[in-house]
């Protein structure tokens, strides 16, 4: 055995860990979720939220957390056995509190895309007129998000810019229009 680690007391055993915790935990953050990548999956990833349970910064933390508490225990007169569970203890609840505000974070994202299919059946209004069998340009609402894109009459005809249309269907990059007050085929 190496004469380091014959050396090694439990204080500087649980400093260690703690110590490596904390470069994980550097690491993770300004990588980012390490298992992510390199392609690791865990496979609990937080069911429907989409958090993982076992994010590389939840792991960290504990692992840090554990090293840390363990060390305060052996400072405070316990055994290695008790500073374990002290360590233990401690990282399971750090680590949860880290687990429980990602997942409040992740909740929070929105997102803003809007897909092309959304638009169909939606009024849209002409900003570039669309002339006999060309492309014009509409823009559409869904919700508080606006969309412009390339748009041809489905009759083939003219539609002047300002006018409303219908969304009737998408072709490629652009949608198919129909006149707003025309019947839908």
């Amino acid at each position: 055995m190496p004469e380091f680690l014959s050396n090694a007391t439990p204080l500087m055993v649980f400093l260690g860990i703690a110590a490596l915790g904390f470069v994980f935990l550097l690491v993770s953050l300004v990588v980012g979720d390490v298992f992510d990548s390199f392609g690791f999956e865990t496979g609990l990833d937080g069911a429907t939220d989409g958090h993982a349970l076992l994010d590389s910064r939840v792991i960290s933390v504990f692992v840090t957390a554990f090293g840390g508490f363990g060390a305060i225990g052996i400072q405070m007169g316990l055994s290695i056995v008790a500073s374990s569970l002290l360590g233990l203890g401690g990282g399971i609840l750090l680590g949860g509190v880290v687990s429980l505000f990602g997942r409040l974070l992740y909740k929070q994202q929105a997102t803003s895309s809007v897909t092309t299919s959304q638009l169909i059946g939606r009024p849209a209004q002409v900003i570039v007129s669309i002339a006999p069998g060309s492309l014009g340009q509409v823009s559409c609402r869904v919700g508080e998000e606006r969309v412009e894109k390339l748009a041809r009459a489905r009759d083939g005809r003219e539609i002047k810019v300002g006018a409303t249309v219908r969304v009737e269907e998408v072709a490629g990059d652009s949608l198919i229009v129909s006149p707003y007050d025309s019947p839908k085929f």
